[in-house]
């Protein structure tokens, strides 16, 4: 892939809140992230928010209403449209909220949750058919990084997501690398490494959906991710941005990463 034309990717800086912060403390975060953030930065990177759907309509409206340069993300969706499936959020309900990217796959869903790659799938076919955006997440765990099984397993990941989706659709997707050992934990991976891993990612791309859609699609690295160790990761030639969590949550640190990405 490093032979290829680098096509005009804009990066992509998301923070996923997780279960943390009220309607209320959303938008006090917010509002002062939109203070951190200079014209410049959101020019050259695109930003997303993923609070949690108690937060989605209160953010939205500060959005809308103060024309804020953030795109409005949710962390997760059912892939069914409506139905009896107690205390779930369809996308055709975040769509209504104008919903730009919604997080498919995380690896604490999977993990946590029981999430399999059959469920990923189908709620990525969900996201799509509601005109968002999906953020397919893909990563090893400690167990299977040791292993050397890392890009098995991504690849894996990718393949069974994929089946049956568009070219065109790819094209336009995100694909997040979370190295599931490096969530919330500290550590992280080295910008080799994370490199590594979205190259291969990109090389997976192209054999799902052709050499076009590889080119285009971005992908994010998440684990860890602060605005001190942001810059030598987001540097890497295949890592279009980052998916952070908890920095997400301190508008200082993430300015700082989506400041770290504008410099790249």
């Amino acid at each position: 892939m490093a032979d290829s034309p680098t096509p005009p990717r804009r990066p992509l800086i998301s923070g996923n809140w997780k279960m943390n912060l009220n309607h209320l403390e959303a938008i006090q975060v917010v509002q002062k992230l939109s203070y951190r953030l200079s014209s410049a930065e959101t020019d050259a990177v695109e930003v997303s928010m993923h609070p949690p759907f108690t937060s989605l309509r209160t953010v939205q409206t500060i959005i809308g209403s103060d024309d804020l340069p953030l795109a409005l993300g949710a962390q997760d969706c059912h892939w069914e449209d409506a139905g009896a499936f107690t205390g779930e959020v369809s996308a055709p309900m975040l769509a209504k909220l104008d919903v730009a990217y919604v997080i498919v796959g995380h690896s604490e869903r999977r993990q946590l949750l029981g999430e399999t790659d059959e469920m990923v799938r189908a709620k990525l076919g969900a996201v799509l058919r509601h005109s968002m955006t999906p953020i397919l997440c893909v990563g090893e765990t400690l167990e299977e990084r040791d292993a050397g099984t890392t890009l098995d397993k991504v690849a894996s990941q990718l393949r069974s997501a994929l089946d049956g989706v568009s070219p065109e659709a790819v094209r336009a997707m995100v694909v997040a690398y979370e190295p599931i050992w490096a969530i919330g934990t500290g550590r992280n991976a080295t910008p080799e490494d994370a490199q590594e891993v979205a190259a291969a990612i990109r090389a997976g791309v192209g054999k799902a959906a052709g050499q076009e859609a590889a080119n285009f699609v971005r992908i994010q690295y998440g684990g860890s991710v602060k605005g001190s160790n942001a810059a030598p990761l987001l540097a890497q030639p295949d890592i279009d941005g980052a998916l952070v969590g908890g920095a997400s949550l301190d508008p200082d640190d993430f300015a700082a990463i989506v400041a770290a990405q504008a410099a790249c």
